[in-house]
């Protein structure tokens, strides 16, 4: 039943990346240096308005249609009197560019959407005593650069995952433990590389530079000088020879390994699950980038009740437990690992070890304002990375 989860997941998203995968769009990320205004709305939450529209990652918003099994949609209708329409998207810029043009009461963001949804005043600021289950989020989930600024929150954290390295042990040996076999030009994964297909896959770059050049002083990823960024693109554009296929299709992905045709590639522990046994996986020892999705409120929203009760719906225990066991994530909620129905799912996706998170590199939306906390130098700004990476792949 997963696999068959993952692969209807697979074309959903798939057919969303193929219309936006190429746009750039939207802000910048403005000013980090200040929280874009916005009043925080006080409470209590009243009844819901009877409607809600959720704009989703495929996975997340799941009401029984995908399969029977899966459904915490008609509970929370059921529950709230607040009837849900689910909109899914491929890629955070088709997100962004979704919630700038409205209708929708709230999103589920990636590190790379949030930023932009919070400057280009999209999204509303949380009162999170407005959201009882907020409580239990892991701490080291809460209060990130890619969702709280300035001490205020403009969302309910989801899930977390890393971006693994994964490679063909008949090709490269048993013992892989370096993103070197991605970037290195004598890498005997060379020509079967399989790189993200997505801007914020600069950042990986960036982390390897992190480890292999330290003088460049790169302490944060997604914070990069004009002298860092061109470094990273430096290192990407060598990689391109090395590689077989950019993907962002997790179906074809899984192929691809499967198949043989790509031998070192960049993946996630729930594709890797789908894996032959020839197959390894591992954190680099460099460190990697990663994702943590966060619930957010559309700033004009007209169904603000069933938009607070959806925030603490999803940071329940159980739900959260259900749909991060659904799309293969560890959850945020610390109670939910006693409800997984794989009794070994917290432990295979390390929710509950702090220490696997201190260098996973979660998403975020590079700034102008460099994210690192330098006001000596200007940071390049996401919509350069989107330009850049268009040009790289040309």
């Amino acid at each position: 039943m997963q696999r068959s989860r993952l692969l209807t997941l697979a074309v959903a998203t798939s057919a969303a990346a193929m219309v936006l995968a190429a746009c750039g769009g939207g802000s910048d990320g403005g000013d980090a240096g200040a929280a874009p205004g916005g009043e925080v709305f006080a409470g209590p939450v009243g009844d819901g308005e009877g409607a809600l529209s959720v704009l989703a990652w495929p996975g997340y918003a799941e009401d029984g249609s995908t399969d029977p099994a899966a459904d915490w949609v008609t509970p929370f209708e059921e529950a709230t009197g607040c009837q849900v329409d689910v909109k899914v998207f491929g890629t955070s810029d088709e997100a962004v560019k979704l919630m700038q043009g409205g209708g929708y009461d709230v999103v589920s963001a990636s590190g790379d959407a949030s930023l932009r949804l919070i400057y280009g005043e999209n999204v509303q600021p949380i009162n999170m005593d407005l959201v009882p289950n907020y409580a239990d989020i892991f701490p080291d989930l809460k209060d990130r650069t890619h969702n709280t600024v300035n001490g205020v929150n403009y969302g309910v954290p989801h899930g977390r995952g890393a971006n693994l390295l994964v490679w063909n042990k008949d090709i490269a040996g048993e013992d892989v433990d370096s993103w070197s076999i991605m970037f290195e030009g004598d890498s005997p994964t060379a020509g079967g590389v399989g790189p993200y297909d997505s801007p914020i896959y600069i950042a990986d770059a960036a982390v390897y530079l992190m480890a292999t050049q330290p003088d460049l002083g790169i302490t944060d990823p997604y914070a990069l000088d004009q002298e860092q960024f061109d470094a990273a693109i430096e290192v990407l554009k060598k990689q391109k020879g090395l590689v077989s296929e950019y993907w962002s299709d997790y179906n074809k992905q899984i192929e691809a390994i499967t198949a043989g045709t790509m031998t070192g590639a960049t993946s996630w522990q729930v594709l890797v699950n789908y894996y032959p046994e020839n197959i390894g996986s591992t954190k680099a020892k460099e460190g990697a980038t990663g994702w943590s999705d966060t619930w957010m409120i559309a700033k004009d929203t007209p169904n603000l009740n069933c938009a607070y009760k959806w925030l603490d719906w999803m940071a329940s225990p159980e739900t959260n437990a259900t749909a991060a066991e659904w799309f293969g994530e560890a959850p945020a909620n610390s109670k939910a690992c006693e409800l997984t129905a794989d009794p070994e799912h917290c432990a295979n996706y390390h929710a509950n070890d702090p220490a696997y998170w201190e260098d996973v590199y979660y998403w975020n939306t590079p700034t102008e304002a460099c994210l690192d906390g330098r006001t000596d130098v200007k940071c390049v700004p996401y919509a350069e990375w989107s330009k850049a990476w268009s040009e790289l792949r040309s």
